[in-house]
């Protein structure tokens, strides 16, 4: 496998986003004063931009040992969330970056396992960070084009050992 960028610049992590944590359950009916409060199950609850950050920030590159968050390639800020879409900027180490899509790729699966379905995913490589930025964002934002890039076993092999960090971290 060739490699784009044998150097890549390494960053210290960020402190952590402050993610707010779901309540435990209460060990029985009588542990909790307001189990008796019905919850409603149609309630949507909301996501934030840390919390999509939180999913996406340990992915390891799949060129190095790094996550995607250690070589700045995606930040907090490059996340935008509304009610149904959230939408991802990312920035490649290197302008004739040959993993953005599958950077990207991995991205677009970590996010599909996580989220629940009403959500529209776009991926993007910052605007002017990469030669070929068009075609990349096409790739990634294409639906026959992802779903045919999941049907190749090395490709999924590759996306899921880039994932196995972030999935470590439980988020």
């Amino acid at each position: 496998m060739e490699v784009f960028n044998p150097n890549p610049v390494i960053f210290a992590p960020a402190k952590a986003t402050g993610r707010r944590s779901k309540p435990s359950k209460p060990e029985s009916f009588w542990d909790d004063e307001e189990a008796d409060v019905e919850v409603d199950e149609n309630t949507v609850e909301p996501i934030d931009q840390d919390e999509i950050f939180d999913l996406i920030r340990h992915i390891s590159d799949p060129e190095h040992p790094n996550s995607l968050e250690e070589l700045r390639v995606v930040s907090a800020p490059q996340i935008s969330v509304s009610e149904n879409r959230v939408i991802v900027e990312f920035t490649p180490t290197v302008p004739h970056c040959g993993m953005s899509t599958l950077i990207g790729l991995s991205i677009r699966v970590r996010l599909m396992q996580s989220l629940p379905p009403r959500f529209k995913v776009d991926i993007f490589v910052k605007p002017g960070s990469h030669q070929s930025e068009h075609a990349v964002n096409k790739q990634l934002n294409d639906k026959e084009r992802v779903a045919a890039a999941l049907e190749n076993p090395a490709l999924v092999d590759t996306v899921e050992k880039c994932l196995e960090k972030a999935e470590s971290w439980g988020a």
